[in-house]
């Protein structure tokens, strides 16, 4: 649906005349004549108000009774009043009977200081208590979850953090128990609160009553500094405020942003900082001696990893990981074709497309924003689980649906947690989305000479594919498609067939006409944070930065690179932020290939499997908290990463250890500062060009809405002949293996004390009908096998899952046909 025109009106507040757009409710509209309406239960985020604290009671001329202002919306002529008598004394009973049973406890609160209560009272408050009976006690404080202290005593009933459990995360975890002046929020049967977005509640806690166990009594707010910057663990990118105290980061809060995360953050985001401090950080320099990794001046590591690239020349090899900035990918591509003169280097998890492809895909014309999800008439989740891939998407699209009536259809092959919102859901098999699309693009153009082909080919339904296109052609009505964003997953055109997945894609997208259509297009959800920057600095085979052609044939991607170390014909490769055993599929080829390579140059802030086993340099990897420079949203905003610690041990900035081995590599790039490097970034993509860290600020500039965007190299966007796609896999006694990563996967998880409790399990999802006939149940552990390697799994039971297929959280083993059995006794952990 459109987004709703905003009609400017008029109204009097207090005397004073005041524009406001029309229905906004008056808590809001006040605002535009500086005039302050004090709340507790009121905010935008959670949707319709519920007026259930009573708290911004104010007069409206006309109608007699006093208004709630959070559930009055706004109209041409109105007159409010919100100083007299009248409102003073129903505000002043408000504080009066919330603090009837809340304890004076302020200077031992977590919330003193920056406390909503707190400053109401004050401002709005009798300034006294009639009240001298005994107040209510309960047991205190509890842990909610792992994560989360309830102190009951303090809350004031403003159901925000049951609101936020029951319509914006739609967990449905937490309830308001008992009645009248004995209710309290609670968890079914006390279960604690664990879900992917719980610590949202505690920001949005008025009082004390909801706090953060691991900043518990860690800080004052006088104690502390604020600094803005972005979240770089998953693509989502959210704006946060990292609250620090003595060079140390105590606490994750965000930074509101409409334009990226709506003012939530995952638990992920708000937690994982507890990395940055722990002991198991590198922080200094290693080299291998004698097989064993050993701490060293900067001065050898560098000259260790020059001298070891260097001496491979063009048989050497870079990839770079989500978490590495566009300054530092920028550097990497230079340091690996200038100075070391290789064309080898990716940083697409599943191998390169051709550089038509990635033009056609990034097409301004074709991008939707992320705003786009909540407005537009349908969206298709397509390839990817949002709650793990990018979590702050999947609670816009719940609001979308939930909100706006959006219409979903998902469209993957593993069951997906946004499949109850979905108006369609349909499974196809693990790793056949080139299939479905072309099954897809089919039903679209209605070509039925081999549509019953490819569905079989996709392992899907011919009435699941049809709802899927009935759902989007018909999504705008009787005007046609109508808005339609298709939210797709990276790893949708990963391996060898990621290429003819793509033209499929582009073929939808042509028969929906999203090409030029405001509020549609494609959104991509990638592998990695910085995804698209690294793409667009030029971090791929044959692309250079501003994804100009490069003449190199024979470069390799990171399958050839792969493949390349295990045969020989690469002897080094320079890993700046990824560990293939843990990020990248094929973990055994990519065993064989390290094992093989004779320089192993890495920048990781943990040692990590890979790395401890393989790696001949390692220099100590900054954290987000210490990084300068920028990353580029997966809808193109340019977003600026501030400092907001010193850099712990010896670390150094990574641009500079990047333009240090260029030095000594032959190749002085002739940068200084962090903001060099950046300004040298923006002059050599073309879409960047005019760009300056001051305007990028603290929201970010969206550069396919910017004049600059017509550097994109034009780019053919279809219709495309498609080849017809491998079959899905018969499982013939096996099962088809899918794999996922886990919203908890990752180092930083794992680091921090917080958050070691989610660390992801080596599990295996099964239908209950496939367990049945294998004699297994739920929690039982199994062994997969497949091409001569086994991996041992926990087993999950889920309704859901399809019949012959099973899913594995882990990158051990490809996709395809793997045996599942049950595990001897003796080798069940």
């Amino acid at each position: 649906m459109p987004r709703p025109e905003v009609n400017m009106v008029t109204l009097t507040i207090d005397g004073r005349e005041v524009s406001a757009p029309e229905n906004v409710m008056l808590v809001d509209g006040a605002k535009y004549g500086d005039v302050e309406i004090p709340v507790f239960c009121y905010e935008p985020k959670l949707g319709q108000p519920v007026g259930a604290c009573r708290m911004c009671l104010v007069e409206v001329e006309g109608i007699p009774k006093l208004q709630t202002g959070c559930s009055t919306p706004v109209k041409d002529g109105m007159v409010v009043h919100t100083q007299t008598q009248r409102v003073k004394d129903a505000q002043e009973a408000v504080v009066e009977f919330l603090l009837i049973n809340h304890p004076l406890d302020c200077p031992v609160c977590d919330k003193g200081g920056e406390c909503p209560l707190q400053d109401i009272s004050f401002g709005w408050g009798g300034g006294r208590s009639r009240f001298v009976e005994p107040k209510r006690h309960f047991e205190k404080p509890l842990a909610l979850s792992p994560l989360i202290a309830i102190d009951r005593e303090r809350c004031i009933l403003c159901y925000r953090c049951v609101r936020f459990s029951q319509e914006v995360s739609e967990d449905y975890q937490l309830v308001l128990a008992a009645r009248t002046a004995d209710t309290y929020v609670a968890t079914f049967d006390g279960h604690p609160y664990v879900a992917p977005f719980s610590g949202n509640i505690i920001e949005l806690c008025p009082v004390g009553a909801l706090t953060s166990r691991p900043y518990r009594f860690r800080a004052r707010p006088w104690d502390i500094e604020g600094s803005g910057s972005v979240c770089t663990l998953c693509p989502s990118q959210c704006n946060v405020e990292l609250t620090v105290r003595d060079e140390r980061v105590l606490r994750v809060i965000s930074r509101v942003h409409e334009e990226v995360d709506d003012g939530w953050l995952c638990d992920k985001g708000r937690f994982a900082y507890q990395a940055i401090h722990v002991d198991e950080r590198i922080t200094q320099p290693l080299v291998r001696e004698g097989g064993t990794l050993r701490g060293v001046s900067w001065e050898r590591a560098l000259d260790e990893a020059a001298r070891g690239l260097s001496r491979a020349g063009s048989a050497s090899a870079a990839l770079a990981g989500g978490e590495t900035t566009n300054e530092e990918g920028f550097l990497l591509q230079r340091l690996t074709r200038e100075a070391v003169g290789s064309a080898h280097m990716d940083s697409r998890a599943g191998g390169s497309l051709p550089v038509e492809l990635h033009a056609a895909l990034g097409a301004p014309v074709l991008q939707a924003t992320v705003p786009d999800l909540q407005y537009a008439h349908a969206i298709l989740v397509l390839d990817t689980e949002p709650v793990d891939d990018m979590p702050i998407v999947d609670l816009r699209i719940r609001k979308g649906v939930r909100r706006n009536r959006v219409k979903l259809a998902v469209a993957t092959s593993r069951p997906s947690s946004l499949d109850r919102n979905a108006a369609v859901s349909v499974r196809y098999a693990p790793g056949c989305g080139e299939a479905f699309v072309a099954a897809l693009n089919a039903a679209l153009g209605g070509e039925e000479k081999n549509f019953a082909e490819l569905v079989a080919a996709a392992g899907t339904t011919a009435e699941g594919v049809r709802a899927v296109a009935d759902l989007l052609a018909g999504a705008g009505g009787t005007g046609g498609p109508g808005d339609v964003v298709i939210l797709w997953g990276e790893r949708l055109t990963h391996g060898r067939r990621g290429a003819a997945a793509a033209r499929g894609l582009l073929n939808v997208a042509g028969h929906l006409a999203l090409a030029g259509r405001e509020g549609a297009g494609l959104l991509e959800v990638p592998a990695g944070t910085n995804g698209r920057g690294l793409r667009e600095v030029g971090v791929l085979p044959r692309i250079g930065p501003g994804m100009a052609q490069v003449a190199s044939p024979g470069a390799l991607g990171a399958a050839g690179i792969r493949d390349g170390l295990a045969a020989g014909e690469l002897s080094a490769v320079h890993l700046l932020h990824v560990d293939p055993l843990a990020d990248l599929s094929g973990r055994a080829a990519w065993k064989r290939g390290l094992e093989a390579a004779t320089t192993v140059v890495a920048h990781s802030a943990f040692l990590t499997e890979g790395l401890r086993e393989h790696a001949t340099v390692i220099f100590p990897a900054e954290s987000y908290a210490e990084k300068e420079g920028t990353v580029t949203h997966p809808d193109g905003r340019v977003q600026r990463l501030r400092p907001a610690i010193g850099h712990p041990g010896e670390v150094r900035p990574g641009w500079q250890v990047l333009a240090e081995l260029m030095k000594r590599a032959g190749h002085d790039p002739g940068v200084l500062t962090g903001a060099m490097v950046s300004r040298r970034l923006f002059e050599a993509v073309g879409m960047y060009a005019g760009l300056t860290l001051e305007e990028l600020g603290g929201r970010g500039v969206r550069w396919p809405a910017r004049a600059q965007a017509a550097a994109w190299p034009q780019a053919d966007l279809g219709p495309f002949g498609l080849e017809s796609p491998p079959a899905a896999p018969s499982p013939n006694g096996e099962l088809r293996l899918g794999t996922f990563r886990s919203i908890w996967a990752g180092p930083a998880v794992g680091a921090s004390p917080a958050l070691r409790f989610l660390v992801p399990k080596v599990r295996v999802e099964m239908a209950p009908a496939d367990a049945q006939r294998r004699n297994v149940t739920h929690g039982d552990h199994v062994t997969l096998g497949a091409d001569g390697s086994a991996v041992e799994a926990t087993v999950m039971l889920r309704d859901a899952v399809p019949e012959g297929t099973v899913f594995m959280e882990t990158n051990a083993l490809d996709p395809g046909l793997v045996d599942v059995r049950k595990a001897p006794p003796e080798s069940r952990r």
